[in-house]
């Protein structure tokens, strides 16, 4: 992907495009990646980078959502376990089975949860993972050997899918490039375009040089997840606000805490919501919370609260306490929840996705999840042909490879992640006797992936690299610290930047960083 192709192309006066799609997250970068491989002349642009927010704080579980089952929302449940088993199909190098365990302590709870999951199992059909069933107490502890004995009956295990959702969110922006869209990350809308009332494109800014770009279009979609509401008063600065949000924290544990492979999942905690602790890249995920906010940020902060209930809930069924010592990673998300009347619980708001239609024809897709951008980008679309009375051109995602695809990605071992470009990242860390370092002691990381992400995946700054093209952030706040100025020095020379970029680039990304901390001692 090639920013500085795109910017020309964004500054082409000549160019009319048939949509212009207004946020990289999951839901954006899939709809570009729809409107793209229908043939569709297609620009996206994002303000921060690529899944700087929601998109990249998810719990990584593709899922069809235990907790909709339990709310007898059964539409929406088969319709994620359908979008489930379709992301393992197309990207099978990122997306893969994942076994959990639902420990059971009182009599009611394995009849009660069994029932649930084989439900659950009977609405994969054929895109199932793996069949649920019953364990023994012996068989549980085998599978969870850190688990809480005290009381211990049995458990549940059943499957769902996890994923990098950051690393997808790349892939999918390299995906709908290939395809002939058009993406550009730091660019932001700062307006509106109309002729006649009717909006016929956007102003854009571009973050790094603050140049400002007029562009024409034939239909505007806002995907902005918790923006969308900014983007809607853009077109009418008295349109009814649609949007409200609550914040999912997650801590990361050391693996000693859940060695194995198999996740726990515990169906009620003391807030109503789902609680996991999730093997993920050699450490563990614990969440999430559900705490109602009104401060929409690209940056929401963990309240001391929040990380005293997962810590709570995650002595309550490990053997072993974790202490905020023990926490290696903090980091949130805020959830796109589309407003219903009388909704004062967050935790039992629809994550069903809404598209509104202004009287201008702007489309504003909101609500969803995840596991379903695929399903939101087609429904979008549909609607988007006929706001710009655009020819009608079928859907092609269900069946379309993501970038990267490969179905034994495993051979290539630390680099397993890239997938079918493994092999072009091998040649590129031949080319230099240094790309092949290590970043860090602990890490598999190398300096070369650091290259490779500049020149391939439009990172722009230590925080893309070490946020997103990397999960280090996520993983091991204090080890991500001490990689900044290396990672800066190496983007330096790709980008062409000098020293004064490369100490702000390490000052700014020391000061996003405590933000990911514990600040209890």
């Amino acid at each position: 992907m090639d920013r500085n192709k795109i910017l020309s192309e964004i500054a082409d006066n000549s160019i009319i495009w048939d949509i212009v799609i207004i946020g990289g997250g999951a839901t954006g970068l899939g709809t570009a990646v729809d409107a793209a491989s229908r043939g569709y002349k297609a620009l996206l642009v994002e303000q921060a980078d690529f899944g700087k927010g929601t998109s990249s704080r998810s719990t990584k579980l593709a899922h069809g959502g235990v907790r909709y089952l339990q709310q007898g929302n059964i539409s929406l449940v088969l319709e994620a376990l359908k979008e489930r088993g379709i992301m393992k199909q197309n990207a099978p190098h990122l997306v893969s089975d994942l076994e959990f365990v639902v420990p059971t302590y009182d009599w009611w709870e394995g009849p009660f949860y069994g029932i649930g999951l084989k439900l659950y199992d009977m609405l994969a059909g054929k895109l199932g993972l793996g069949d649920s069933k019953f364990l023994s107490k012996e068989e549980t502890i085998s599978k969870i050997p850190t688990i809480e004995t005290d009381g211990l009956r049995g458990g549940v295990i059943y499957h769902d899918g996890q994923f990098d959702d950051a690393r997808l969110l790349i892939n999918l922006a390299q995906t709908a490039y290939e395809q002939g869209a058009s993406l550009a990350n730091y660019v932001k809308a700062i307006s509106i375009r109309k002729n006649n009332e009717i909006i016929d494109g956007v102003i854009v800014e571009d973050q790094e040089s603050g140049k400002q770009y007029p562009i024409k279009s034939k239909v505007v979609i806002n995907a902005t997840g918790v923006f969308t509401d900014a983007i809607r008063k853009m077109d009418n600065t008295n349109a009814s606000p649609i949007m409200t949000s609550s914040q999912g924290v997650h801590i990361v544990l050391d693996k000693k805490f859940l060695p194995g492979d198999s996740a726990i999942m515990v169906p009620q905690t003391d807030d109503g919501r789902v609680l996991f602790a999730v093997p993920w890249y050699n450490k563990i995920i614990v969440g999430t919370t559900d705490t109602p906010v009104n401060d929409f940020t690209l940056e929401p902060i963990a309240l001391d609260e929040e990380i005293e209930f997962l810590i709570t809930h995650a002595a309550r069924y490990l053997l072993n306490d974790p202490t905020y010592d023990d926490i290696k990673s903090i980091f949130v998300g805020l959830r796109p929840l589309v407003m219903e009347e009388d909704s004062k619980n967050t935790a039992a708001i629809s994550r069903e996705h809404t598209i509104n239609i202004s009287r201008s024809g702007l489309l504003s897709i909101a609500g969803g999840k995840w596991t379903t951008y695929r399903k939101m980008a087609e429904d979008v679309l549909e609607q988007a042909m006929l706001v710009g009375n655009l020819e009608y051109k079928q859907c092609v995602t269900e069946r379309l490879q993501i970038y990267g695809y490969h179905e034994h990605s495993d051979i290539f071992g630390d680099i397993k992640q890239y997938g079918s470009a493994a092999p072009e990242l091998t040649q590129l860390l031949n080319e230099k006797t240094n790309y092949k370092n290590r970043l860090h002691p602990e890490y598999t990381h190398v300096e070369g992936e650091v290259v490779w992400a500049v020149r391939n995946e439009m990172a722009r700054s230590v925080e893309d690299f070490l946020a997103r093209r990397t999960r280090l952030l996520f993983l091991d706040v204090e080890a991500s610290l001490s990689l900044a100025p290396k990672v800066a020095n190496l983007m330096a020379l790709e980008l062409g930047c000098n020293k004064e970029w490369e100490k702000l680039q390490v000052d700014n990304f020391n000061i996003l960083a405590n933000n990911y901390k514990t600040k209890k001692l």
